[in-house]
């Protein structure tokens, strides 16, 4: 069995409390973490705050050489890394590593920010004055990391907060926290300064500490709604900037123009990828009456062909949700909705023996008054409700808490564009998934967040902003 040390200065350090981790698709414990002390997280961002200030004066070109070194450890070390991702997470082998390389990939593209992080030269209202809007950083961030894609969204977040000047304190899930010791490690063979990185796992009340801090301005969170209020709440404290991806409730629009074989086949990956533990799955599919009843038959098939089991065995399988209260909870929100009057198409049964299995279950004669239609499942569960016109399928999409992702599948030029001009979500797909291209933009409108990821606006996040009266 493994046991992992917190990452605090540089240094990997053991705690007196260690907690085990489990693998999702045995229930085994395979290795142990520190849960970090008041003191502990206090250190770490101190240690942060020192490092910060010499991390932030080298020019930024200096900064992307260090991250693409960085990346190219990462990469070397994706089969090490993907290992512990693949037993914390119940991911394949293969995914895993891929979720590692990938990372990578992502690091060297915010590296390549390092000459494009630019100013504004303002005219002035006086003569002989010159208006400067320069770029800075914005000191130690603290960011919170989510169990579904703890990799990908750890570099997702550290990449643009290292390449604009700032130093880091993550706090990995605590169900997914020893692939972020692995990102450590790799930390540490890139040679970047002691206290740029620090690595923590602990409990809530410790990482309440941590997040109100003095020396923290920023934090950022992939998480839920609830963990987003805590996360203002700890805002607050010192007036910190917030980055929040929260939750999110794909609605999926299926004119009758559209292919339903390929749609049904994408719909049936998209919501069995990783259990359905994605923030951009499709969450209520809205299809055009005159075609439900095919579709329904072709998703009945492909969910019902769906097997379930340990990815380390078959990776063709659908893997375990993160936590046994996921499971207890997808499978309330199931019997929830027939109590409520949806029919189950397949699925629906609680899986018996080890592991944190769902079936992939289907569930028709939806409305829009249901549980299972306003609260994110976060899971193998895909509700289907039938609609008569393409501007009550508008409606019904947008009547929702969280604006995150959306999809349409339509082939109509005239009804895409209307969609790209109402939609009420920061993504919109045209006859494909969510896939969150890192140069793009991930923001959620309503309740799905505050700014977001990806690109120059999300690098730019990680930024505040001076302003120089040049007299002269």
């Amino acid at each position: 069995m493994t046991e992992y040390r917190n990452f605090i200065a540089g240094e990997f350090r053991s705690s007196g409390t260690l907690v085990p981790v489990l693998n999702p698709a045995t229930e085994a414990q395979f290795a142990k973490v520190p849960s970090a002390t008041v003191a502990e997280a206090i250190e770490a961002v101190e240690a942060a705050a020192k490092a910060q200030k010499e991390w932030r004066a080298l020019p930024a070109i200096a900064r992307g050489d260090a991250l693409r070194k960085f990346a190219a450890v990462i990469e070397q070390r994706a089969e090490k890394i993907g290992a512990a991702l693949a037993l914390e997470s119940g991911k394949s082998l293969a995914d895993a590593t891929g979720e590692a390389i990938y990372g990578a990939e992502l690091m060297r593209y915010h590296a390549e920010w390092a000459r494009r992080i630019e100013g504004e030269i303002i005219p002035s209202d006086n003569a002989n004055e010159t208006l400067l809007l320069k770029r800075e950083a914005i000191g130690v961030v603290a960011c919170l990391i989510p169990f579904n894609f703890p990799i990908y969204t750890l570099v997702r977040k550290i990449a643009p907060a290292l390449i604009a000047g700032n130093a880091v304190v993550v706090r990995p899930s605590n169900s997914t926290p020893t692939s972020a010791f692995e990102i450590a490690e790799a930390a540490v063979e890139a040679g970047l300064p002691a206290g740029l990185i620090n690595i923590l796992t602990m409990s809530h009340e410790v990482a309440a500490t941590l997040c109100t801090h003095p020396k923290v301005g920023m934090i950022t969170l992939t998480g839920s709604l609830q963990a987003g209020r805590v996360v203002l709440d700890y805002c607050k404290a010192n007036i910190a900037k917030p980055s929040l991806e929260l939750g999110g409730k794909t609605p999926v629009i299926i004119e009758p123009d559209a292919d339903l074989d390929a749609v049904a086949a994408q719909l049936v990956a998209a919501k069995t990828n990783h259990c359905g533990q994605l923030c951009t799955a499709p969450e209520r599919v809205y299809v055009h009456r005159s075609i439900h009843g095919a579709l329904l038959a072709k998703l009945k098939a492909g969910f019902a062909a769906r097997a379930f089991g340990d990815r380390s065995v078959d990776a063709s399988r659908v893997g375990p949700l993160a936590t046994k209260s996921a499971q207890t909870n997808v499978h309330k929100a199931v019997l929830k909705a027939v109590e409520q009057g949806a029919r189950i198409e397949a699925g629906g049964i609680l899986p018996e023996g080890p592991g944190f299995f769902y079936q992939p279950t289907l569930l028709s004669n939806c409305r829009q008054d249901m549980e299972i239609i306003a609260e994110e499942i976060f899971g193998p569960v895909l509700p289907v409700v039938a609609y008569d016109t393409t501007e009550e399928a508008l409606a019904l999409a947008n009547d929702h808490q969280f604006g995150l992702s959306s999809v349409l599948f339509t082939n109509d030029h005239r009804t895409i564009m209307r969609f790209s001009d109402a939609i009420e979500a920061g993504e919109f797909y045209v006859n494909r998934f969510p896939a969150d291209p890192y140069q793009g933009y991930h923001a959620g409108w309503k309740r799905s967040g505050l700014g977001g990821d990806d690109g120059k606006y999300g690098m730019l996040e990680f930024t505040q902003t001076r302003l120089v009266i040049l007299k002269h």
